[in-house]
């Protein structure tokens, strides 16, 4: 009796009830672990670009349950799910994330867990449950194009005369942030995000789209035989996207895989061979070209790398950087001959001199500042924008500078005393630019999405260029002449609104006078052309 008595107390105490784990799910437990890690390429947009996703999707449970062609998930059993087994294989060819880290012992153990207990698909977010039964966003804003065009009064019935504008209901525009010329000044590359563009200059209209790229397109290249393009992207601390195309027919070659983070600038060497890419994970590689292999590494910064270019003999490297350095060093015994330092802020952009005894470099700071490539010392510095400096190049025969500037100007320099030669008005937050071969063109890539070609002897404007993606592998397009001369695709011409100061004017009687390829086809050549001639109607 005592005992019991003892006891009695304790039988008044709560016992607790201690809950069974719950059951893991695709939406709680393992979908996270996929976006973080796999769903940058496997995603259902992805789908059709089978050399970035291998047409696997794991964005949501269903395209998991549905695999690729051939099954990835066995419920119940890990052992015999492809999926499991790409986690844990040894061979880093197949092993995923494909030639990254692979995921943690805990994380391949949530997997499995969640395989062997059944795969339960769970309760989907709330925004996952809605995205299938919303309306696709149809909402744009209008990209306005002015001219210099005078329409006289009583002409597509306006009232009163006034300048010509084209305002498209196509926007908002992703930044153009990359442009390239070809070696035969035929071509201009011009990259945004998820898409490039190639322009054939010599018909004033597109040759080819490209989307099938990862992310934000940084930087572009043609090789110097111009039969190669070089595409350089990927996603924010996620993975660099490295890509060769062949210019003859626009097929994919390869993709260069290791960068941990966004590749931000690419360079070819002079004879072709060899391809340098400088990363946000710190690093600068140096790939074959023919093999697509890597063969040196370079850790030489401790921040972002922004930029990299050859020397003209192709036997050294020059790296721009966030933790404000320059680094020049040898290709062959990857040591550094000189670090250009004494900046204050990020350097964004660096270019070689096509005599090899300078380098410039520019940045957050006001200035482009001109080194000695034997002694490593600073020779000079110039004025700059009143911003920073996104991109510098050298002209082929190193005459002239260009530069792009936040301050929504691109500019171009005497590359001999550094002298302002001209400044190219924008109008937006220029990001790329480039200097075709000839010498003859300026490109510009900017914050609008808009790309504009510039005649570098004059610095006139010649032509603005548009280009978004559309179904099929022709992209909706438009190419404008300060002048008002138009030619595009026919639904982006259907987009298009002519106004007269604030007022519409008839679409059709416009675009039967404006609408005019040879004379855009001049423009693109830097010929110059006559204003638009209306007539009374």
């Amino acid at each position: 009796m005592r005992h019991i008595l003892a006891i009695m107390p304790l039988l008044a105490i709560p016992i607790p009830v201690f809950a069974q784990p719950a059951d893991l799910t695709y939406w709680q437990d393992i979908r996270p672990v996929l976006r973080k890690h796999c769903i940058v390429c496997h995603s259902t947009r992805k789908l059709r670009e089978v050399e970035v996703s291998g047409g696997l999707a794991l964005d949501t449970f269903a395209a998991v349950m549905k695999g690729s062609k051939h099954s990835v998930l066995t419920p119940g059993k890990s052992g015999k799910s492809l999926l499991h087994e790409l986690l844990i294989t040894t061979d880093v060819k197949r092993r995923m994330p494909l030639e990254s880290d692979p995921l943690s012992k805990e994380k391949i153990a949530l997997v499995k867990r969640w395989i062997d207990s059944g795969a339960k698909e769970g309760t989907p977010p709330k925004e996952v449950v809605t995205l299938p039964t919303r309306k696709a966003i149809t909402r744009k804003l209008d990209v306005v194009l002015p001219t210099t065009a005078i329409v006289p009064a009583g002409f597509a019935g306006t009232k009163a005369a006034g300048k010509l504008d084209l305002a498209l209901k196509v926007g908002p525009l992703a930044p153009v942030t990359a442009v390239a010329f070809s070696p035969d000044n035929r071509l201009l590359a011009a990259g945004s995000y998820g898409q490039v563009v190639v322009w054939d200059l010599l018909k004033a209209q597109p040759a080819k789209l490209l989307t099938n790229v990862l992310g934000a397109v940084n930087d572009l290249r043609f090789s110097p035989k111009g039969d190669i393009l070089a595409v350089a992207g990927g996603q924010p601390s996620a993975k660099g996207d490295l890509r060769f195309y062949a210019t003859a027919d626009w097929r994919l070659l390869g993709v260069l895989r290791g960068h941990d983070d966004v590749v931000f600038s690419v360079a070819f060497s002079p004879d072709g061979k060899e391809l340098a890419s400088a990363s946000f994970d710190q690093s600068v590689r140096l790939w074959n070209v023919q093999t697509l292999a890597v063969f040196h590494e370079y850790r030489n910064h401790s921040d972002f790398v922004y930029a990299v270019a050859f020397s003209p003999d192709g036997k050294k490297l020059v790296s721009a950087s966030k933790d404000r350095t320059v680094q020049f060093f040898d290709k062959q015994t990857r040591k550094t001959i000189f670090t250009f330092s004494g900046l204050n802020e990020d350097v964004m952009a660096v270019a070689f001199h096509p005599d090899g005894k300078s380098v410039i470099s520019s940045g957050f700071e006001a200035g482009i500042y001109w080194w000695n490539t034997q002694t490593g010392e600073r020779i000079k510095t110039q004025g700059g924008h009143g911003g920073a400096t996104h991109e510098l190049a050298f002209s082929k025969d190193g005459k002239r500078i260009v530069s792009a500037g936040a301050d929504r100007t691109v500019r171009s320099w005497d590359g001999t005393t550094g002298a302002l030669v001209k400044s190219f008005p924008v109008g937006s937050v220029a990001y790329s630019v480039a200097i075709s071969p000839s010498k003859t063109l300026i490109a510009s890539g900017s914050f609008d999405g808009l790309v504009r070609l510039w005649d570098e002897a004059s610095g006139r404007h010649l032509a603005t260029l548009l280009a978004i993606a559309a179904e099929g592998d022709q992209p909706d397009w438009l190419a404008l002449t300060p002048q008002g001369y138009t030619v595009g695709s026919d639904k982006m011409t259907t987009l298009g609104r002519w106004r007269v100061g604030a007022r519409e004017a008839q679409a059709a009687a416009l675009w039967s006078t404006v609408r005019q390829p040879p004379i855009v086809a001049r423009a693109f050549a830097g010929d110059a052309i006559p204003p638009v001639k209306f007539g009374q109607k």
